[in-house]
C-alpha cells in the first residue's frame, strides 16, 4: 500500500497550478515593486528611466516631464529668459545639459523613442510644411527664439536633398549653427536635447546632428553614429546644423 503525497503515491494534479500561482504572485509583487521603470511599448516591456544624462558622477535617470523641463529650463536660460521650475532635478543634470560635457560637444541626453502609430498622414500648408512640422517649428522658436532655418518653402522643394528626403514632404526643418565651431556646436546640443526630450509631444522621427542621430524608432534611444552620404562634408554631416523631422503617419 502507498501513502498519497509519498514518494511512490498517485500525483496530485493540482500541484502544477499551485505552483504556477505561487510563480505569478511573486511576478506581480516585482513588478510593483520596480513599476516605474518597467513600462510598455512596441509589443516589449521597457526596463530603465525615459530618459538619461550623462554627467560626470556619472548617469542619472530622468523621466520624460523631468527632461522635458531640464532642457526647457536651460535653453531659456541661456537666452537670459525665465525658466521653468527644476526643483527635483538634480543640479548636475542642469550643469551637464546647459555645458555640454567636457573637452568636447557632443550628445548628453538621450529617451527612449516612442513613435506613435495613430496619426493622420497630412500634406504641405502654404509655409511648405505639414501641421505637424509647422507646429514643430512653433514650439522651437517658442523656446529658442529666431533661429536660421532652411529645408522648406512656400510651396514645397524638390532638389537639394537625397531621393528619400522627409524635406520633399514638407516634414523637416535644419536649424542652422554656422560657422562649424565649439561654441557652436553646443549650442546646436542644446537643441538638439530639447527636440528629443519634446519628441513624444512633437512626433519627432529623427534629430541629425554632429556625426550622430537619434530615432523615435528605437526603443533604447541612444544617438548613434550617422553614416554620412559622400562627399562627406559639413553640410552632408550635419555639423553646421541640427535636422529634424516628423512622423509622416499613414504608413509610418
Amino acid at each position: 500500500m502507498t501513502i498519497e503525497g509519498a514518494p511512490g503515491g498517485r500525483p496530485r494534479p493540482w500541484r502544477p497550478v499551485l505552483g504556477l500561482l505561487l510563480l505569478l504572485g511573486m511576478l506581480t509583487g516585482a513588478l510593483a515593486l520596480l513599476g516605474p521603470g518597467l513600462r510598455a511599448g512596441d509589443g516589449w516591456l521597457r526596463w530603465g528611466p525615459e530618459c538619461t544624462v550623462e554627467t560626470s558622477d556619472g548617469e542619472v535617470g530622468l523621466d520624460r516631464d523631468q527632461a522635458k523641463r531640464a532642457t526647457t529650463a536651460v535653453a531659456l536660460s541661456a537666452r537670459g529668459m525665465e525658466a521653468p521650475d527644476t526643483s527635483g532635478i538634480d543640479e548636475a543634470v542642469l550643469e551637464r545639459l546647459a555645458d555640454g560635457p567636457p573637452g568636447d560637444a557632443g550628445p548628453s541626453l538621450y529617451c527612449q523613442g516612442s513613435a506613435a502609430g495613430d496619426l493622420p498622414e497630412q500634406q504641405l500648408t502654404e509655409t511648405g510644411l505639414t501641421p505637424r512640422a509647422e507646429r514643430l517649428r512653433e514650439a522651437m522658436t517658442e523656446v529658442f527664439g529666431d533661429q536660421s532655418l532652411g529645408g522648406f518653402a512656400p510651396g514645397g522643394i524638390d532638389q537639394g536633398h537625397g531621393a528619400e528626403s522627409t524635406h520633399y514632404d514638407g516634414r523637416a526643418v535644419d536649424v542652422f549653427f554656422r560657422p562649424v565651431t565649439e561654441e557652436n556646436r553646443r549650442a546646436g546640443w542644446l537643441l538638439a536635447h530639447w527636440l528629443v526630450a519634446h519628441a513624444e509631444d512633437l512626433d519627432v522621427q529623427y534629430v541629425i546632428f554632429d556625426d550622430r542621430f537619434w530615432s523615435a524608432h528605437s526603443s533604447r534611444g541612444h544617438w548613434r553614429d550617422y553614416d554620412a552620404p559622400e562627399p562627406g562634408n559639413e553640410i552632408l554631416r550635419h555639423l553646421d546644423h541640427v535636422h529634424v523631422d516628423v512622423l509622416r503617419g499613414g504608413r509610418d
